[in-house]
């Protein structure tokens, strides 16, 4: 049984609930095996051939391979754990953070420290309609 979830209309929003952990969860235990230096190796020396060994579904291999953040977190992936990726590509998790807004990340940190993105646009459709009625 489905639970209500008022949350899924925030336009560019998905959150991390318990549904997206149990879809993610391969693609989670991939990224925190990269905390090992040996898995580290491995998958660097072949990416493929390491994302193999998991049960992963190819959209979520792709979505590392790509480096496409914001597909791995629509496949059920948790920005903690993707942050394992980043690291072992010497990356910041700024740098990551940025290439997920599609800023660089120069930009990024200028926002952030401009006191980061605005609200408007990032509230649920429903809250939209009730400030509109009012």
């Amino acid at each position: 049984m489905a639970l209500d979830k008022p949350y899924l209309d925030v336009p560019g929003t998905t959150i991390f609930d318990a549904e997206q952990s149990r879809k993610g969860y391969h693609l989670n235990q991939f990224c925190m095996s990269l905390m090992k230096a040996a898995n580290r190796e491995r998958f660097k020396a072949d990416e493929r051939a390491y994302l193999d060994e998991w049960p992963m579904t190819e959209e979520q291999k792709q979505g590392v391979l790509t480096r496409d953040l914001n597909r791995c977190i629509a496949a059920g992936g948790n920005i903690y754990f993707l942050a394992k990726i980043g690291a072992t590509d010497g990356k910041s998790f700024q740098y990551m953070a940025a290439s997920m807004t599609g800023m660089t990340q120069e930009a990024y940190a200028a926002m952030m420290l401009a006191g980061g993105r605005s609200v408007k646009g990032n509230r649920s459709v429903a809250e939209i309609k009730k400030v509109q009625s009012n």
